[in-house]
């Protein structure tokens, strides 16, 4: 257990934690032709590999990417630095790995595949499917319909979805067959707060989720140093919220260490 996610043990009552599985490092989820490797490194930043295929989403030279695998396919939901970083992409891409994205990316990535929300691709055999992340209601940061995607990808007959940053729009309302799910929560403004989140979730039904994109006041911090530091226990207290919205759902909630210590 890595000190972050022993911090966070010490912050989330134990009887949260009795429905929640904390990882800090590599997951496994059973798949047809082997286990999805799932590797979470930071906020919203994810590799998977399946059968030696390895797919990495929205990564960020943030996160320590010593050991990350070259990526034979990387997703992009948003324009944004933490989730469009060329310095990542240059140091993960494997030469002539398909890169898709949102039509927002185009001019940083000029040979990405530009996927609209609700259209779908096959890339090195895998099958992607854009799915609407926005914002239905104002406040900032706003994130208007079209311009980010979240995305369905399916490996070894698993699919397994990336929210992006979003609210439970009706594109989310309508997936199916969702075996992972990672989702935002406290976000600004109101939107996606744990109860909300929670909700959604139970609308998707995955069979494991993952809450991601919570800790804003750190990622702020890498870029500037000066600006105001979080609440460690309000972002724990809002973790323990989701999860115990999800207590006898069926549906695994799994901690991951998104934010560690610098």
């Amino acid at each position: 257990m890595t000190p972050a996610i022993a911090r966070l043990c010490a912050l989330v009552p134990i009887a949260a934690l009795s429905i929640v599985s904390m990882t800090a490092a590599a997951d496994r989820i059973p798949a047809s032709g082997g286990d999805i490797e799932i590797t979470p490194f930071i906020h919203s930043s994810v590799q998977l590999e399946h059968r030696g295929t390895v797919v990495h989403v929205d990564p960020w030279s943030a996160a320590d990417l010593a050991n990350a695998k070259r990526a034979d396919l990387i997703l992009v939901t948003d324009d944004v630095g933490h989730h469009l970083d060329l310095k990542a992409i240059g140091q993960l891409r494997k030469p002539g790995a398909p890169i898709v994205i949102p039509a927002s990316a185009k001019p940083k990535i000029p040979d990405g595949i530009v996927l609209p929300n609700g259209e779908r691709t096959t890339a090195v055999g895998i099958a992607v499917e854009a799915i609407g992340a926005y914002d239905l209601s104002l406040g900032e940061p706003y994130h208007p319909k079209g311009e980010a995607n979240g995305y369905v990808v399916t490996l070894g007959g698993k699919r397994i979805y990336f929210a992006g940053v979003t609210e439970c729009v009706p594109e989310i309302q309508a997936l199916k067959n969702i075996e992972v799910a990672f989702v935002p929560t406290l976000l600004p403004a109101g939107r996606m707060q744990p109860a909300a989140a929670a909700d959604c979730v139970k609308i998707v039904r995955p069979k494991v989720v993952y809450p991601y994109h919570y800790d804003q006041p750190y990622v702020a911090r890498l870029t500037n140093p000066k600006a105001p530091a979080g609440t460690p226990g309000a972002i724990a207290a809002g973790l323990e919220a989701f999860a115990g919205a999800l207590k006898g759902s069926g549906i695994e909630v799994r901690l991951a260490n998104w934010y560690p210590a610098r």
